[in-house]
This record gives C-alpha cells, structure tokens and sequence, in this order.
C-alpha cells in the first residue's frame, strides 16, 4: 500500500504533531508528512518540523481580511502537496465552511474532551468543576460544527481527587499523544473512515456514537 500524505496544521508547541513524526519514524504510519502549516511564524512546532525534514510553510491570518480569503490561501498551498488526510494539531482558527467542504472525510482534529461533553476551552475546568469522575480526549472528523464532527478515537482519564486543571490537562496530553498517532496510523491503514452518512467505520465496522473505539490510558 502506498504511503499516505499528510499535511499538519500547527499554531503552536506541537507538540502532537511530534507525536505524528515520532510515529512515522519508528514505522508505525504508513505515510509521510509532506508539509507542515502555521499562521503563526514564531510557532514552535516550526522547530520540529524542521528538525525533522519536513518543508514549513508560514500563512499569518493577520494579514488577510477575512476568514474566507486566509483560508482560500490555505487551501491554494494545502493542495500543493495533494495530502491524504490533514491533521489539525493545535491549530487555533475556526476554518470556514468552504475549507471544511473541501477536505471532508480527510481531516481530524484531538479536541481535549470526551466529546460530545465539553466543546470549546477551558475543558479541564470545566470537569473538574461538574465533579466527573473521567476526562479525555477524542480524536474526530472535522465537520462545519465546531468540535461537532464525529468521534474516532476516544482516551477516557481518571481524574484524581487531588487534580487541578493544570495536572489533569498534563495526563490528558500524555493520552492525546498516543491516540493522535493511532488514528493517523489507521487513517492511512484505510481502516478508518468516514462515510458519506456521517457515520464513521473502523476495519469495516460503523461505529456508533456511543460505541466509538475506546483506548484506554
């Protein structure tokens, strides 16, 4: 099978897309990342990618006036190394309906819940303050709604009775780093897919929203 190409999309650390590269250099993806993309130029995922190889390209939004024609722009350098599948690792834009359209079915993004709970920020807040009992992480397909797109991978966390936003946010990421690596490996596996109907399929299973893979910690 042919190795799969992939295009990260950054706004910061990256540390998830280190993750990605981490997981390509041992063999566990079959694919390669052809290009990484940051809006912001002092972004240090940058620094990764370079180390790594990998071409960097720098589209800073501020200098567009409006959403549509920065991600138009996106889009036009995107589409220049035809990707496979993109991958949203920290990437802190809301993409508009045209970019999302564009790449529908070959997009994901880690969002730091157990979705459908806590869409937005400040997540890990926000479950300790309910008072659960598990926080996590889930890796989905991007859709128009904001952190509504259908789950792939979940990584249910403990959350201990001595956790603080900020100690409960550092196991989320340790879980983040594994499941991220796992769903693009699947991705480019073709093993894991979304269907037209919105569903998603996993070695030729639908997954149902309450039955999605759970991996746990």
């Amino acid at each position: 099978m042919a190795e799969k190409s992939i295009v990260v999309l950054i706004s910061g650390s990256g540390s998830n897309l280190q993750a990605i590269i981490d997981a390509i250099a041992s063999g566990q993806i079959n694919g390669r990342i052809a290009a990484v993309l940051s809006n912001k130029e002092g972004a240090f995922g940058l620094e990764r990618a370079e180390k790594a190889g990998i071409p960097q390209i720098v589209i800073n939004h501020q200098a567009f006036d409006s959403r549509e024609s920065f991600d138009a722009a996106m889009m036009e350098a995107i589409d220049s190394h035809q990707p496979d599948l993109i991958v949203l690792a920290g990437f802190m834009r809301i993409l508009t309906p045209a970019f999302v359209r564009h790449y529908q079915g070959r997009m994901l993004n880690i969002h730091p819940s157990l979705l459908p709970k806590y869409k937005g920020l400040n997540t890990h807040l926000r479950a300790i303050e309910a008072g659960d009992s598990q926080h996590g992480c889930t890796v989905h397909f991007v859709t128009e709604e904001l952190d509504g797109g259908p789950p792939a991978l979940q990584a249910p966390v403990d959350i201990l009775p001595t956790d603080n936003a900020d100690s409960l946010q550092q196991r989320v990421h340790s879980a983040e780093h594994k499941i991220y690596p796992l769903a693009v490996e699947l991705f480019c596996a073709d093993r894991l897919k979304l269907l037209a109907s919105g569903a998603v399929q996993l070695d030729g299973s639908t997954l149902t929203p309450e039955g999605f893979q759970l991996i746990q910690e």
